[in-house]
């Protein structure tokens, strides 16, 4: 196969996990809040499993695709964030909780779907069978890999936000205003701290540690649980 047909199997088996994870993580957002009360994401139409609603051209679509086409060592993507009013939940700090950690719990959730189905990939037909397990295993590694990324406990990050909820007044109000600026230091950790690393010859891709450690953890015990040993 030439370079461009197995850029295009590469393509085909990274990117439709990858927008089903990204996609229904959001929906789950505007389900839980409609939930706890506010309709917002419903009025705009998001409280939907449908991932076209959800879908952002550059952060589901191009920019994961260029990824994937550069074979670069990481993949990077988002969807168009769900809208929530939290002063309209019914008990905003508690139910904003709730809502935040919906998103990560969707992505356990598919993994762990996508663990089981492996199983099932065995009665497909031949030309079929590689495709499907390697859709499957590419969304089981990506949904841990977005559950324990999102669960960051950094603002707009899920994880920052469920901090915010669960920290007492003097720590959650400091941390709520980083979160104008957290998109910012996610790219400087993510992306110029292991540059600098490079040239400097110094270890500094702190992701490493932050999500690729829990990510291991988190597949093997997942693998575990649905009988892949």
């Amino acid at each position: 196969m030439g370079d461009f047909g197995s850029g295009i199997y590469i393509a085909s088996v990274w990117i439709l996990p990858l927008v089903l994870a990204i996609t229904l993580h959001e929906a789950a957002h505007g389900y839980v809040a409609l939930r706890f009360g506010d309709d917002t994401a419903l009025m705009a139409g998001r409280v939907t499993l449908n991932p076209l609603k959800h879908v952002d051209l550059w952060g589901t679509i191009i920019i994961p695709g260029l990824l994937i086409f550069a074979r670069a060592p990481f993949l990077f993507g988002y969807a168009k964030p769900v809208p929530v009013d939290f002063g309209r939940l019914g008990n905003p700090r508690r139910d904003m909780i709730w809502v935040a950690g919906a998103g990560p719990a969707m992505n356990l959730f598919l993994a762990v779907i996508s663990a089981l189905l492996i199983h099932g990939v065995g009665v497909l037909p031949a030309p079929a069978l590689g495709w499907v397990a390697d859709n499957l295993i590419n969304s089981l590694r990506i949904n841990v890999l977005l559950a324990v990324f999102n669960l960051l406990p950094l603002p707009p990050l899920d994880g920052g936000r469920i901090a915010v909820g669960l920290l007492p007044d003097s720590l959650a109000r400091p941390l709520s205003r980083v979160e104008p600026f957290g998109i910012f230091i996610l790219i400087g950790a993510l992306f110029l701290l292991p540059y600098l690393g490079g040239m400097l010859g110094v270890e500094l891709n702190i992701f490493r540690w932050l999500v690729g450690v829990p990510s291991n953890f988190l597949l093997e015990l997942i693998a575990t649980l649905t009988g892949h040993g």
